[in-house]
């Protein structure tokens, strides 16, 4: 760093997203992308968006506040839509943490969420999930902290019920609950309808797995008209046109063809129950995971290894290397071709190496 860096950031440790190696044509199974393109319409729109690009975009997103209110069943003051889920999410350790509100997230989980409190220094706590990986939700019962739970849960793709969030919220009334959704809509059941009972939840979500819009950069937070107000001030503060306008316009275009969205998540879930059957017959294990991901460790092969072996032979899966991590891959699940490829290199590998 230079000597100009500030001081305040000098311990920092920024997020470290999945790799993009451009050495060779891989089968990309490591960022939890999605295999299908966006939806015709969302090409479209963005299309022709792009003659226009001179000028600002709306910063209120009036037309895709209102398709998007209307789709999910709320008011449009009780939405906001940011440059990703990652802003929406920054957005909220700048609102609602400070020194007299410390932030709790599991210790297994998304690595922004550190990285957020870091960077607006904020004090946090991590709650370690049990031995199976599961969030205890008695560990979260009235502990007056800001909560900041990803559900389903990354990078294990285990998913707590609703019932179990509403106790969680419910019992911290004086603090806000975050729920990260990034992966909901590939077996979870989502929270938003709570935000009309309960003014202390934050609801997170994202275009960039579901919606096929990754690159796109499309998030957005539901709650009550107060926290989202919150969360306007501090988007104006810092940037007001964070959505562009060919991304607005794609999303418009993926609420009106949301039936290919839907659709695309039934596919993945299939795929996804297949492969795990397929790794399971070849000596893995693995989470329960709802999301489009799946978490697994081979019985007698070492995670790191494998991760190497197999990005050796072109397909690249996600590896962390942390003690209770490190036998584990995180594969994201492609398409039908993709997966096939993943489970026969993975048998070529455990043949030469067991």
């Amino acid at each position: 760093m230079s000597r100009f860096f500030s001081s305040k950031y000098d311990k920092l440790i920024p997020y470290t997203p999945g790799e993009q190696p451009k050495d060779m044509e891989y089968v990309k199974l490591n960022t939890n992308e999605s295999p299908f393109p966006p939806t015709p319409k969302a090409r479209e729109y963005a299309k022709e968006m792009a003659e226009s690009l001179q000028l600002y975009s709306d910063p209120e997103l009036r037309e895709l506040m209102k398709i998007a209110a209307e789709h999910f069943g709320v008011e449009k003051d009780e939405i906001l839509f940011t440059n990703g889920s990652d802003e929406i999410l920054n957005f909220a350790f700048m609102a609602f943490c400070d020194e007299k509100h410390p932030v709790v997230f599991p210790d297994i989980t998304y690595g922004f969420y550190p990285v957020f409190a870091d960077i607006n220094n904020i004090s946090y706590e991590k709650i370690p999930l049990r031995e199976d990986f599961t969030i205890n939700t008695e560990d979260y019962i009235g502990i007056n902290k800001t909560i900041v739970i990803a559900n389903p849960n990354a990078p294990t793709g285990i998913a707590l019920s609703v019932a179990e969030i509403e106790k969680i919220v419910s019992s911290n009334p004086q603090s806000v609950v975050v729920i990260d959704e990034a992966y909901v809509e590939f077996g979870g059941e989502s929270v938003i309808p709570l935000i009309h009972k309960y003014d202390n939840l934050l609801v997170t979500r994202t275009f960039s797995k579901s919606c096929s819009m990754a690159g796109a950069r499309l998030g957005f937070g539901i709650g009550c008209k107060a926290l989202i107000q919150d969360l306007n001030t501090i988007k104006y503060s810092t940037n007001p046109y964070n959505v562009n306008r060919m991304t607005m316009a794609a999303g418009i275009g993926t609420i009106e063809d949301y039936a290919y969205v839907t659709d695309n998540c039934r596919k993945i879930a299939v795929t996804r129950a297949w492969a795990v059957q397929q790794l399971k017959e070849i000596g893995f294990t693995m989470t329960d995971s709802v999301a489009n991901f799946i978490f697994a460790k081979h019985s007698q092969a070492d995670g790191k290894r494998l991760y190497l072996m197999l990005k050796e032979k072109g397909v690249l899966v996600r590896h962390f290397d942390t003690p209770r991590l490190k036998d584990y891959l995180r594969i994201t699940v492609g398409s039908e071709e993709q997966m096939q490829i993943l489970i026969d290199t993975l048998k070529n590998i455990l043949e030469e190496i067991l």
